[in-house]
């Protein structure tokens, strides 16, 4: 089965980490928490969930994993600051593998300078921050353009779980 990275900061929206990684775990799939620091601890907003970074963003192999999972919350805007977290997502990005960032996840995309000309979902909040990068913004509860699979908020996990499970289907 496919190996998955996830990216994960401070604050994240705990349901928008859990919920994908128990369908991918259910499937057979397995998932590696990348972020800022090996061995920090970070802690979801809502719930408390406490997840240890796995892997350094910036001393991971992109090609080493088939997927990409960028939960929402407060991380995004944590994460974005992060010069090796945002060269993992460009880098991530030039493989054309699935990338799955849902709510205020796609704020690392518009870091990383991946969104212009592509067809977009997030949060309310974020949808300007699209635009502004070059984004064509949509109010739908997934979005896929190409690799790239979006979704707006929590209520649409099992929809962005089953698009993203379906991409990697075949693997």
């Amino acid at each position: 089965m496919a190996h998955i990275a996830a990216l994960v900061g401070p604050e994240f929206e705990d349901c928008e980490l859990t919920h994908p990684a128990r369908a991918l775990g259910e499937a057979g799939h397995t998932l590696d928490i990348l972020g800022r620091a090996a061995g920090e601890t970070v802690e979801g907003k809502s719930e408390g969930t406490r997840v240890k970074v796995q892997k350094r963003a910036s001393q991971a192999d992109p090609a080493d994993y088939a997927a990409l999972l960028i939960p929402g919350g407060h991380a995004p805007d944590h994460l974005r600051i992060d010069p090796g977290v945002v060269g993992f997502v460009r880098a991530f990005d030039k493989l054309e593998r699935p990338i799955a960032a849902i709510c205020h996840g796609p704020q690392l995309l518009i870091e990383a300078g991946v969104v212009q000309g592509r067809r977009l979902t997030s949060w309310p909040s974020v949808r300007t921050d699209l635009k502004n990068a070059g984004a064509e913004v949509v109010d739908a509860q997934v979005c896929e353009d190409g690799h790239l699979i979006t979704s707006r908020k929590p209520d649409d996990l099992d929809a962005f779980s089953v698009a993203l499970l379906e991409r990697l289907g075949g693997r």
